[in-house]
């Protein structure tokens, strides 16, 4: 299986995005990273994405073009999806 794509709507003062990040990195999996604090389109996209603006926000895409979005660092479902992904 392929690796899903991740998007990450973070800002640069949340603690659980650089949590998330770290982890990422850790496991060898790339990322986008989108900046909310940085870029009212972004805040825009990730209000209209999830219906808040809480921070982090991922948006997994599977290779089957299935989405689902993980609110905050949710470690048991990102070792689930990148362990599915093996």
């Amino acid at each position: 299986m392929s690796t899903p794509k991740l998007t990450i709507y973070t800002t640069g003062t949340c603690g659980y995005c650089h949590m998330l990040k770290s982890y990422l990195k850790q496991q060898n999996v790339d990322f986008t990273e989108k900046r909310a604090d940085q870029d009212q389109n972004l805040a825009v996209e990730l209000y209209e994405l999830s219906g808040q603006l809480g921070v982090p926000f991922t948006v997994i895409e599977n290779a089957d073009g299935s989405t689902e979005n993980v609110l905050g660092f949710n470690k048991p479902k990102f070792d689930e999806v990148l362990s599915a992904a093996k």
